[in-house]
């Protein structure tokens, strides 16, 4: 066989394993999936009146459409926080260091994680987005092509962040550091334009908000579902991803083949 055979054999191998773990142990995804779910509707039914005013909607219903993209990107990021944990544990309870002693392709244990963490945040966006359905979002002036390009955005979104957190997985010396380096993925998503436009915030945090990886991907999300204006947005939430990305894949790598673990 080729190696790139034995790489593609091998990943598929380690991301049966990562998606049979998911199924066996589901708690950590729900967990997680909880977070935007809760904030989805404490924020439509306690605060949806009033923010929809602050927005310039008419009703709850504006106020629902402005958000729901916001909290599918901000499910991805927490999602991505059980996969820094899930590599943690991988390095520490001495499952790596047994795998480095087998006749696998070395960067399948990583594919592995990432496919199936990107799989994991798709199915979670999909859940969310259906009870965004179930409680009143639509998006009907949508065309196919557009839809094609929010997919593509948020698997893109979901392929960054999920090698960023698989850094911050191998980076950490057990599951709880992991969980706790990875909150600026969670943390991100609540200071950028998820809940209020970014010109409502106070001037000297607008920038802080702005100049971010979540803040252009939600405008560019919203731009492709509800049809308002996406202008710089869609390029440069598109650099943000593959930089992330390179930066991500790169800095796993390097920990990975060094890591003595």
């Amino acid at each position: 066989m080729s190696t790139l055979s034995l790489a593609v054999r091998d990943s598929s191998t380690m991301l049966r394993r990562n998606l049979l773990h998911a199924r066996r142990y589901p708690s950590l995804t729900l967990n997680l999936l909880l977070t935007p779910i809760m904030l989805l509707l404490l924020f439509v039914y306690i605060f949806g009146d009033t923010m929809s005013a602050g927005i310039g909607g008419g009703d709850r219903s504006d106020y629902i459409a402005y958000l729901v993209p916001g909290l599918l990107l901000m499910t991805i990021g927490s999602t991505t926080i059980g996969t820094a944990v899930s590599v943690s544990n991988d390095m520490t309870e001495g499952i790596i260091a047994r795998f480095r002693t087998m006749a696998i392709h070395r960067g399948s244990v990583l594919v592995g994680h990432v496919v199936g963490s990107v799989l994991q945040s798709v199915v979670s966006v999909v859940l969310v987005g259906a009870v965004g359905v179930a409680i009143g979002f639509r998006s009907t002036d949508a065309t196919a092509l557009e839809w094609l390009a929010a997919f593509g955005l948020l698997v893109l979104f979901a392929t960054a962040l999920t090698w960023i957190a698989v850094g911050m997985g191998l980076i950490s010396p057990n599951a709880e550091a992991a969980s706790n380096n990875a909150m600026p993925l969670i943390f991100l998503p609540l200071i950028s334009s998820t809940f209020v436009p970014v010109d409502a915030m106070p001037g000297w945090f607008q920038p802080i908000a702005e100049y971010q990886p979540f803040t252009p991907a939600i405008e560019t999300l919203r731009g492709l579902l509800l049809g308002t204006g996406i202008g710089n947005n869609g390029w440069i939430a598109v650099a943000w991803c593959l930089g992330l990305a390179v930066l991500g894949y790169r800095w796993s790598t390097a920990k990975f083949n060094t890591d003595p673990k």
